[in-house]
């Protein structure tokens, strides 16, 4: 993707690419036009990772997907940009309004991958950070993205949470990629991924405990 003169998708090409961020001196508008360029550009990049879900059946929630870029890009903001945002944080961090499926989680995750990173550096800045919350709570609803993320998920039936194939090896392998640990222990995770391993599971992961019920 080529520099676009816009802050926005340009903080999108290069988080997606370079896994960095641009701040910019002051918030701007998004218009209607970006968020269209922005849902093309992720229906895209959905379609290269599709690849690796064997699945056709999933196709790119373009709204939600542009939702959660501008979450991802005005939390990034307003790490340093905080002059007279207070009164803004609920319009520039809106609550997901829309369906929570296997599409939506997917397509989110374009963008809230990146979330644990910037509420870390939040963290480390002011702990008190209302902002924080807001975050969280988002990569609670999203919590495939927070895999790997110290995040206290609680009240989850994680046998209906998996219930879908693709969604359910997609979750375990990030869980394996991110060693982590505190979702490998909980027991039907940790059944689901001894029975993945096999014979292998020292290869896979030595140093996880296999859980009893």
């Amino acid at each position: 993707m080529m520099e676009t003169k816009s802050p926005f998708l340009d903080t999108l090409f290069l988080l997606r690419k370079e896994e960095c961020i641009t701040i910019f001196t002051d918030i701007q508008e998004i218009s209607q036009k970006e968020e269209q360029d922005a849902a093309d550009y992720f229906e895209s990049e959905f379609e290269k990772e599709r690849l690796e879900f064997l699945s056709d059946q999933i196709n790119c929630d373009r709204e939600t997907a542009v939702w959660a870029a501008k979450v991802m890009y005005h939390s990034a903001q307003l790490h340093l940009i905080r002059e007279n945002t207070a009164k803004d944080l609920n319009k520039l961090i809106p609550s997901f309004k829309g369906k929570r499926d296997i599409s939506s989680i997917l397509s989110a995750d374009l963008s809230l991958r990146f979330l644990p990173q910037i509420i870390a550096v939040l963290q480390s800045a002011d702990p008190e950070d209302a902002l924080i919350k807001m975050l969280e709570n988002i990569l609670k609803q999203f919590h495939y993205s927070a895999i790997g993320f110290d995040l206290e998920l609680e009240n989850i039936n994680w046998e209906e949470e998996l219930k879908d194939k693709t969604y359910r090896k997609l979750y375990l392998e990030r869980i394996v990629e991110k060693k982590a640990y505190s979702l490998a222990e909980i027991p039907y995770i940790n059944q689901l991924l001894i029975a993945e391993f096999g014979m292998y599971k020292d290869i896979f992961w030595r140093e996880l405990k296999i859980k009893n019920n």
